[in-house]
C-alpha cells in the first residue's frame, strides 16, 4: 500500500464552518459538567464547546464500559470490526492491571439504527448497570437519539464513528467525544479525490440524515473551493426509507455529471444497481462512496463487476500488521477493519483518562480525555502510558489511529482517510488503498 499526503489550504475556512451552531449555555446538572443538553442553534454562530467539571467526589469503583455498536441495522457491517477493537483494548488494559487496580468490564450492546428504538433500550440497560463510559454509536443519527440521555446522566459518550459536524458544538456538558474526525475533514478528502481524478461536473446523492446531508454540504463547499463552478454541482437528498430511489437517480442522470458521489448506508446497493441500469454506474461514470458504504458488504449479491473501479473515502489509518493480527485473533471472521482502530482508541483513551483522574466517575473521566491525547510524553499503548502517569507525568497517547490531538470539542483536529477502490470481484482492492491526512496536521 502507498501513503499519500494531501495538504488542503482550505482548512481554516472549513474549520470555521464546522464551528457552527451552539445555542446558549445551560445549567449545571448531575455529573458535575457545565452546559445544557440542547442541539446547536443555527449554523453560522460561533461557539465555545462546553467543558466537563470534576465532581469533587472521586470513585474507585470498577470501570464499566458499555458498547453501543451496530449488531443490526443499516450499518451492521461495521459492527464486527468495532466490537473487535473494543475487545482487544479491554483485554490489553486488563492484562496490564486494569484501571485503578480493577478489571475493566465490557457491557456489549446493539445500537440498531435510527429506524428502531434499540439504541434507547440498550442505553437504558447500560445506565441501569452503572456504566461510566459508553462507546458508540456508529451512526450519527443514532447518537442524536441518545446523546442527551447519556450525557444528562453524567456518563461519557465516546463514539468511534460519528462524523456529523453537528456534534462539534453540541451542548453535551463536556461529556461527548469521538475518535473519528468530523465530516468537515472528510468533505475535503472526498472533494480532493474527485478533483484529482479530473471531475468537473459532480452530482452528490446523499441520504437525508445528519451524516448524509452534512457530508454532502461539506463536499459541496470544498468542490467549490477547488474551483468547480456552483452550477456544475448538483446535490440531491433522498429518503433512505423510500421504497424506490428512481426519481432521485433520474435527476442525476438528467444532470449528466462526469462524477457521482453516493453518500449512503446499505441502501447504496439498490441505488448503485439502479444507476448501472440507467447507464450512470461505475462502468460509465466516475462513482465514489464514503464510509457509510465503502466495505466488502456492499458488493455482496451484486452482479459481477458492477462496482469495478468505484472509489471512496473513509476515516482509515494504515493499520500495522500486528494490530490486524490482534483484531483477527478476537474475530477470525473479520473481512473489513473499518473503525476498528477508532474503537480501540476510544476504550484506551477512556481508561487512561480514568487513571489520570484517579476516578471512574463519568465527569471526572471527561475532564482528562482531551489532555490525554496531546501535549505530554508520547506513548502508544495503555501499559506504556500508565507507567508515565504512575510516575507523575503527562501523556500524549497516539493510538492505533495515529495522532489524536483532540480539540476543545473533544474530537481529532486532523483526520487520516483511506482511498479505496473496488475490483472486478466487487471487493475492496486492499493493495490499491492509499492514505491521506487532512486537517491541522496535514
Amino acid at each position: 500500500m502507498t501513503r499519500t499526503t494531501w495538504r488542503l489550504a482550505a482548512l481554516a475556512g472549513a474549520a470555521s464552518l464546522v464551528l457552527a451552531g451552539c445555542g446558549g449555555g445551560g445549567d449545571t446538572g448531575s455529573g458535575g459538567a457545565t452546559g445544557g443538553s440542547e442541539e446547536p442553534a443555527a449554523a453560522g454562530q460561533a461557539c465555545t464547546p462546553p467543558q466537563a467539571q470534576a465532581t469533587g467526589n472521586p470513585s474507585t469503583a470498577p470501570l464499566k464500559i458499555g458498547s453501543l455498536l451496530p449488531e443490526t441495522g443499516s450499518l451492521a457491517f461495521l459492527g464486527p470490526p468495532e466490537f473487535a477493537g473494543v475487545d482487544v483494548a479491554v483485554e490489553e488494559i486488563n492484562g496490564a492491571g486494569g484501571v485503578l487496580g480493577n478489571p475493566v468490564q465490557h457491557l456489549r450492546g446493539d445500537s440498531g439504527d435510527d429506524t428502531t428504538d434499540i439504541a434507547n433500550q440498550t442505553v437504558d440497560r447500560q445506565l441501569s448497570a452503572g456504566t461510566q463510559v459508553i462507546v458508540g454509536a456508529a451512526a450519527s443519527g443514532v447518537s442524536k437519539l441518545v446523546i442527551d440521555k447519556i450525557t444528562g446522566a453524567g456518563v461519557v459518550q465516546l463514539s468511534p464513528a460519528n462524523t456529523s459536524d453537528e456534534f462539534t458544538c453540541w451542548q453535551d456538558r463536556g461529556l461527548y467525544f469521538r475518535t473519528a474526525p468530523p465530516d468537515v475533514l472528510q468533505g475535503q478528502a472526498l472533494a480532493q479525490l474527485i478533483t484529482s481524478d479530473g471531475g468537473q461536473r459532480v452530482a452528490l446523492l446523499a441520504r437525508n440524515d445528519p451524516y448524509g446531508s452534512g457530508l454532502a454540504d461539506s463536499a459541496e463547499r470544498n468542490l467549490v473551493s477547488a474551483g468547480i463552478p456552483q452550477d456544475q454541482i448538483t446535490k440531491i437528498i433522498y429518503d433512505p426509507n423510500a421504497t424506490s430511489f428512481n426519481p432521485e437517480i433520474d435527476q442525476v442522470a438528467q444532470f449528466n455529471p462526469d462524477s457521482v458521489a453516493v453518500i449512503g448506508f446499505d441502501e447504496s446497493k439498490r441505488i448503485l444497481s439502479r444507476m448501472s441500469e440507467v447507464q450512470i454506474g461505475p462502468a460509465q461514470k466516475a462513482v465514489y462512496g464514503t464510509d457509510g458504504n465503502m466495505g466488502n458488504a456492499l458488493g455482496e449479491g451484486l452482479p459481477p463487476g458492477l462496482l469495478n473501479g468505484m472509489k471512496g473515502t473513509l476515516p482509515l489509518t494504515e493499520l500495522s500488521g500486528d494490530f490486524r493480527q490482534r483484531l483477527s485473533a478476537q474475530d477470525p471472521s473479520l473481512t473489513d477493519f473499518n473503525y476498528a482502530a477508532e474503537s480501540y482508541d476510544a476504550v484506551v483513551v477512556s481508561a487512561l483518562a480514568a487513571e489520570a483522574a484517579q476516578s471512574t466517575n463519568g465527569a471526572d473521566i471527561a475532564t482528562q480525555i482531551n489532555g490525554i491525547t496531546k501535549d505530554g510524553e508520547k506513548c502508544t499503548d495503555f501499559a506504556g502510558c500508565k507507567a508515565i502517569l504512575d510516575r507523575g507525568g503527562d501523556v500524549d497517547f497516539d493510538g492505533a489511529t495515529g495522532t489524536l490531538d483532540f480539540t476543545d470539542a473533544g474530537e481529532p483536529g486532523s483526520g487520516s482517510y483511506g482511498v479505496q477502490t473496488f475490483n472486478a470481484e466487487n471487493q475492496i482492492d486492499e493493495a490499491a488503498t492509499t492514505y491521506v491526512r487532512v486537517g491541522a496536521q496535514s
